[in-house]
C-alpha cells in the first residue's frame, strides 16, 4: 500500500501548504513556528526583493540565514528568485493552500491591495492577516463579495490583538446580557527594534502627532532619534485598533465601547506589563462583573501573533474545503489548534 493510500485509510489529511509573505521579524518567526508543525508545511516565502518556493518544503534555517545575510530569500540557492514583483510572481507559480500575510500595512491600503492582487490572479485558497487598523479591516470587509466570487476565504485580524484577545473577548461576553466595556492592554518587549522595523513604525503611527504616512516616511535614523527620546519605550493609548470593528461586526458591542492601548519596549525582551483583555458587563441577574483574560508574560509577541494566525488559517482551510468563501474575523470563527 502506498503512502497516500495509508493516509487515506487512516483519515490523515496531507499537510496544508503554507506561504509567508513578508520575511522580516514576524515572517521569520512564522517560519520557525511552522518548522515545528506536522499539519502545515512552509513551501513559499516572499519579501520585497524576491521569493523562494519548494514544493517539498523550505529549509527554515537556510531561509532565515539567507535573508539575514543577503536581505532576501530570493538569494536562496537553488530555489530563490530575485524579482521586484515577488508576490505576483509567486502566486503565479506556487501551489499553496494558504498564505499568511506577515506584511506591514503601510500605507493603510497596502494589505487590501495585496488581497486585490490575489483576486485578479485567479488563485483560490485561504489568506490570513494580523492587520491592526480599523480602517484597513473596513476596506477588507468591503471586499466580501469580490472575495466570495474569487473563491478566497480571507481571515482578517488574526494575530494577538486584534486576534487572540478579540476572540477571548467574544467568549467572555457570553456570560453577560449586556456588554459595557472591552478594554485591551498589551505589553510588548523586543530586544532589537530593527528586527521589527515595520511593526515599530506601525506603532509610531498610532502616537499623537504621527500618522501612518509620516511613520512610514521616517528613516531608521529618525526612528532611532525618537526612541532615544523615549528611552526605547512607546506608550500607546486609545489606538485605532481593529478589535473595535471586529467586535461590532460580530454583534458583541459597539466600537465606542472598545479601547486598546499598551506599552512597547524596543530595548528589552521582557514585557513592560502583562497583556490582557477585560470584558465588563451585566449578567441576567443584574450583577455587574468583569472577566479578565491575561496572556503569560513568557510568551512573546511573535508566539502570540503567529500561533493564532496559523490556527485561523487551519479554520479557514476547513471553511474553504466546504465551499465557504468571503471574509471572516477572529471574533466570528474559532481557530483550530495546529499540531
Amino acid at each position: 500500500m502506498n503512502s497516500e493510500k495509508i493516509k487515506n485509510s487512516l483519515n490523515i489529511s496531507p499537510a496544508i501548504r503554507v506561504g509567508v509573505l513578508g520575511f522580516g521579524g514576524l515572517g521569520q518567526a512564522a517560519a520557525k513556528v511552522l518548522a515545528g508543525k506536522r499539519e502545515m508545511i512552509l513551501v513559499a516565502a516572499a519579501d520585497q526583493k524576491g521569493y523562494a518556493y519548494a514544493a517539498e518544503g523550505l529549509n527554515t534555517e537556510k531561509s532565515v540565514a539567507t535573508y539575514q545575510a543577503q536581505g532576501s530569500v530570493g538569494y536562496l540557492e537553488p530555489i530563490g528568485t530575485l524579482t521586484n514583483q515577488s508576490i505576483q510572481d509567486l502566486i503565479e507559480i506556487a501551489e499553496v493552500d494558504g498564505y499568511f500575510l506577515a506584511l506591514p500595512n503601510l500605507p493603510n491600503d497596502f494589505i487590501p491591495n495585496v488581497a486585490k492582487e490575489f483576486i485578479k490572479s485567479g488563485w483560490r485558497g485561504v489568506l490570513v492577516d494580523a492587520i491592526k487598523r480599523t480602517t484597513a479591516v473596513e476596506q477588507l470587509l468591503a471586499m466580501k463579495e469580490e472575495l466570495q466570487a474569487a473563491g478566497i476565504t480571507y481571515m482578517t485580524g488574526c494575530g494577538a490583538t486584534p486576534g487572540l484577545l478579540t476572540a477571548a473577548a467574544a467568549l467572555a461576553a457570553q456570560s453577560y446580557a449586556e456588554i459595557h466595556q472591552v478594554e485591551i492592554t498589551f505589553g510588548v518587549g523586543i530586544a532589537n527594534w530593527e528586527a521589527y522595523r515595520a511593526t515599530v513604525r506601525e506603532d509610531i503611527g498610532h502616537m499623537p502627532g504621527y500618522t501612518v504616512e509620516t511613520a512610514r516616511a521616517m528613516t531608521d535614523a529618525e526612528v532611532e532619534a525618537l526612541l532615544d527620546k523615549t528611552n526605547g519605550v512607546l506608550t500607546l493609548t486609545n489606538m485605532e485598533h481593529a478589535d473595535d470593528v471586529m467586535l461590532e461586526v460580530a454583534g458583541i458591542v459597539g466600537r465606542d465601547h472598545v479601547t486598546v492601548g499598551g506599552v512597547v519596549d524596543t530595548r528589552n525582551p521582557k514585557k513592560p506589563l502583562s497583556t490582557n483583555v477585560k470584558v465588563t458587563g451585566r449578567t441576567f441577574e443584574g450583577k455587574i462583573s468583569t472577566h479578565t483574560f491575561t496572556l503569560g508574560d513568557e510568551t512573546s509577541m511573535a508566539a502570540n501573533v503567529c500561533g493564532p494566525a496559523f490556527g485561523y488559517l487551519k479554520a479557514g482551510r476547513q471553511l474553504h474545503q466546504r465551499g465557504i468563501y468571503g471574509i471572516f474575523t477572529a471574533a466570528e470563527i474559532m481557530p483550530q489548534f495546529v499540531r
